[in-house]
Order: C-alpha cells, then sequence, then structure tokens
C-alpha cells in the first residue's frame, strides 16, 4: 500500500509506535483520533500522544509505515480529502 494511501485509511485499531522523544517507547494498540492526538493504549494504561512535532511507526498488514503527525493532523473524517 502506498503510503498516501495509508494515511487516509482508519487508524484506530492499528498497532503504533512513537519514535519522537519525549515520547518515544510509547507503542501499542490506537484507541481514539482526534485532530491532534492519538490515544494509544499501553501496558495497560492509555497514554494520548499529540501528533504534531512526533514521528509514528504504524504497522498496517505486516509492514512498518512511519509517518509525520503534522502530515496526519486533521480530523479522521477529513483526513481523507486533506492528506495528498
Amino acid at each position: 500500500m502506498k503510503r498516501s494511501d495509508f494515511m487516509r485509511t482508519e487508524f484506530i485499531g492499528l498497532e503504533v509506535s512513537v519514535l519522537s522523544a519525549p515520547y518515544s517507547g510509547i507503542s501499542g494498540r490506537v484507541v481514539d483520533e482526534t485532530r491532534n492526538t492519538l490515544t494509544v493504549s499501553s501496558a495497560g494504561a492509555e497514554r494520548m500522544v499529540p501528533k504534531r512535532g512526533n514521528e509514528f511507526r504504524f504497522i498496517h498488514e505486516g509492514a512498518p509505515i512511519d509517518i509525520r503527525g503534522t502530515d496526519i493532523q486533521h480530523r479522521p473524517e477529513d483526513r481523507i480529502k486533506k492528506v495528498r
């Protein structure tokens, strides 16, 4: 799957790791998404991570895809139209 196509998909339910400090090391399943944040279920707790300033590694169909948070900083329902 192309990176631009992936950015238009649903992120809730996907495995994700945060690559940027100070949030690096947070990994788990995406349980919620807003315009500015991803909520990740990690080690039995839910952690809210801002999209801006962070880089994320999603696992989609067994393949890792790295995405900058600023590239997906839209409401989930608007991302289909705005991401290029």
